[in-house]
């Protein structure tokens, strides 16, 4: 099926500015339209805030494909249609006795979209969501199907070819207990960083940095430990939400209660609209070693933070050996801002945020907004898949301004 009209993403903020949009229902309907297509982007769950999916030429959703979530016969990884989304897969294994290892705070993206940006939860040994892909089965430019398994190519934001179905890990179904903690002056959290994101599997603050306090997401093992206590916060008496005034009933359960890792790790349920509804969202991923003094930075501009964010989450992710990933070749914290939708007021206060931490060697999520025309630069792998870009795609039909525009940092 193709249509025309206005196509816009999850938060609205963003017109895509396709010629046509194409819903294919067979990978051969499929193959056919990248060969006759002379500029071709893949669109997922629509929850990217920057231009990274947009297309100039053609769009195509992959939901009318047949859905496919296929284990394999030893169980250590399945197969999954490139549409699905990760609240869909997660209820399969969790039936199967299976899990992934980590999940993103929201449930409702396409598993994809989010492993083709580089998208992670949160947790010290915990790796992206990119890191669990073995294989992706992807459409070149030539319309042949073929199977890509290099570091280069699993972080690829869609620019090496339209992927139909990826293969990821899995481990055995595990159960997690969720507890938050209030009241955390944030001078005590840059103190005692650390500990405080080892107290869990995944951990999480919360913050406007305006108030100079936080708050903290914890989410254990449920092995029958008492929840382990963050230094200088009091645990919440009742369910929060992230975002302070927003109703708790929209988020996964808390206090303790023991529950499978799909109906935990995630911050919100698949049911409900995540986050604020309302929003821009933009992230930077820093080596763990300047984690203090990017605290230190953000509570400097917190006067100015505060009036235009929703809320601030801090996270930490595991080194990945993935060219594109953010937390490529080292342990990263990650600090991502849910923004107001109101990008005049939002953007002067963003481009204080990237001049304090892009020279702390922040990485800019390649899903988020960034304004600064050098935020990718601390991609040092970029020149490399730029090549392999070359190689698998020499005229550029699954690029667009935002893919192109990266050629310029390779010159």
């Amino acid at each position: 099926m193709t249509t025309t009209g206005p196509l816009t993403n999850w938060a609205g903020n963003l017109a895509f500015g396709a010629r046509a949009l194409h819903r294919p229902r067979s990978v051969d309907e499929l193959q056919e339209l990248v060969r006759r297509s002379a500029r071709l982007r893949a669109l997922g769950s629509g929850h990217s805030f920057s231009t990274v999916a947009d297309a100039e030429g053609d769009l195509v959703l992959l939901d009318g494909l047949p859905a496919r979530i296929d284990l394999a016969p030893d169980a250590r990884t399945v197969t999954v249609s490139a549409a699905t989304r990760y609240a869909e897969l997660a209820v399969a294994l969790q039936a199967a006795g299976l899990a992934l290892e980590n999940l993103a705070s929201l449930p409702h993206i396409s598993v994809a979209g989010a492993t083709a940006s580089g998208t992670h939860g949160s947790g010290d040994r915990l790796r992206s969501l990119s890191s669990a892909v073995r294989s992706l089965e992807v459409i070149g430019a030539d319309g042949e199907l073929t199977t890509l398994t290099h570091p280069g190519a699993v972080v690829h934001l869609g620019a090496l070819g339209i992927v139909t179905a990826l293969t990821l890990a899995v481990v055995p179904t595990f159960d997690l207990r969720q507890y938050v903690h209030v009241g955390l002056a944030l001078a005590d959290y840059s103190t005692h960083l650390d500990e405080i994101h080892a107290t869990g599997y995944s951990v999480s603050l919360f913050t406007d940095w305006g108030s100079d306090t936080g708050r903290v997401w914890v989410k254990q093992l449920a092995d029958g430990s008492p929840g382990a206590a963050v230094p200088g916060a009091r645990p919440a008496e009742g369910p929060e939400h992230p975002v302070p005034g927003m109703p708790a009933v929209n988020c996964t359960p808390q206090l303790g209660v023991p529950g499978p890792w799909h109906e935990r790790l995630p911050h919100f349920r698949p049911e409900f609209t995540p986050s604020s509804g309302a929003e821009l969202q933009s992230e930077f991923l820093l080596p763990r070693a300047a984690a203090a003094a990017a605290v230190t930075e953000l509570r400097a501009l917190g006067a100015r933070l505060a009036p235009v964010l929703h809320i601030s989450e801090v996270r930490t992710v595991a080194a990945d050996e993935l060219w594109l990933s953010p937390s490529y070749g080292r342990a990263s914290v990650a600090f991502h801002f849910t923004w107001k939708p109101d990008l005049a007021a939002v953007a002067p206060v963003l481009g204080a945020v990237e001049r304090a931490l892009l020279p702390l060697g922040g990485r800019p999520h390649w899903g988020k907004l960034a304004l600064s025309a050098r935020a990718a630069s601390g991609y040092e792998r970029l020149p490399d898949f730029l090549a392999l870009r070359r190689e698998l795609d020499p005229d550029g039909k699954f690029g667009n301004r935002f893919t192109d525009a990266l050629r310029s940092t390779d010159d």
